[in-house]
């Protein structure tokens, strides 16, 4: 993976994306020339998968003085609501407008990861793939995905995402490539024919003709070249069931094509994968797309603990710094 990256966009360090009380409050304080030491510490709502720390670490290092100091927990470190996960000691003013980009990256990477987390502890030994791309603003996909394989998550399906979790995109084929070849076993050819040998020989085979059927068409014409079928089959069909997988499995068996895999998308949440693992169905591997991707923000909160050496806090809150010894000194 490049080194640069999580270098932060140049809007992020302008302040274009801060809310704009944070800029009147740097005009305010440096007219009155008002620029303590303060000590930031950062906590989440709940317990979750930490995630987006190393975006927010690349920001803080091209922001803080030299003297600036920052400790905080890992990427993918399990976390506890309330738990102080990122400490900033440095003059308020380098750091003070940043405060609505690091609360933002932290909550929505550690929802996204947290849902992954979940959906592969249910899955398992099991992989669990990251599809969930199409559900979130395009700028946001790649982040979204890499949070993913925080989570747990063994690939992602857009190429930025992959280079930030530092592996390769994953897919198959969409329904649109086997629509417009007009059979799915013309597309799979078309695919195995142009595709580099790297590339997965995963088909899609719920387009035109029932699944255990397309299924054997494809096999019998790439052969040993095919390593999975993926079963997306609409809830307008009663979606993917383990009945479904069940049978499709028995047919690719019948036929002498045991080594072919079954690969399952389409709704899949940690209780349907639970599904399909306590009813015995033979899934290979599952996608996963909207319970990842619409995972609620882990909402974070930053607060003020130590002015030039002195403790404080805002009423509610309890003065002084927080003691956590999982803490890390990173910058």
């Amino acid at each position: 993976m490049s080194p640069d990256a999580f270098a932060p966009d140049e809007r992020v360090l302008s302040g274009e994306t801060a809310d704009v009380y944070f800029l009147r409050t740097r005009e305010a304080m440096q007219a009155a020339r008002v620029n303590p030491v303060a000590v930031m510490e950062v906590f989440p709502a709940r317990d979750g998968v930490l995630c987006g720390m190393r975006e927010v670490l690349a920001l803080l290092g091209e922001v803080l003085p030299s003297e600036g100091e920052s400790w905080a927990l890992g990427e993918g470190d399990r976390i506890s609501a309330k738990e102080v996960v990122l400490r900033i000691k440095a003059r308020y003013l380098s750091y003070g407008i940043y405060e609505t980009a690091i609360l933002g990256i932290l909550a929505s990477e550690t929802g996204w990861a947290t849902a992954a987390r979940e959906c592969a502890d249910a899955a398992g030994s099991l992989p669990v793939v990251s599809f969930g791309a199409r559900h979130v603003h395009t700028n946001a996909a790649p982040n979204m995905d890499y949070a993913a394989t925080v989570g747990g998550c063994v690939n992602c399906s857009t190429p930025l995402g992959a280079i930030l979790a530092g592996t390769e995109p994953s897919g198959t084929m969409p329904h649109a490539m086997v629509l417009c070849f007009g059979d799915t076993v013309e597309a799979a050819l078309a695919y195995d024919k142009h595709l580099a040998p790297a590339v997965s020989r995963t088909v899609l085979v719920d387009t035109f003709l029932d699944e255990a059927e397309e299924s054997i068409r494809v096999a019998r014409a790439l052969g040993d070249k095919l390593q999975a079928v993926r079963l997306d089959t609409p809830r307008e069909l009663g979606g993917v069931t383990p009945e479904l997988v069940q049978r499709v499995r028995a047919r690719l068996d019948s036929e002498g094509f045991s080594g072919v895999q079954i690969f399952v998308s389409g709704g899949i949440t940690p209780e349907r994968i639970r599904e399909f693992i306590e009813a015995g169905a033979p899934v290979d591997g599952f996608g996963v797309g909207s319970y990842i991707s619409s995972a609620k923000p882990n909402d974070f909160t930053a607060d003020l603990r130590e002015i030039d050496g002195r403790p404080i806090a805002k009423r509610g809150r309890t003065p002084g710094i927080t003691p956590n010894r999982r803490l890390q000194r990173m910058i």
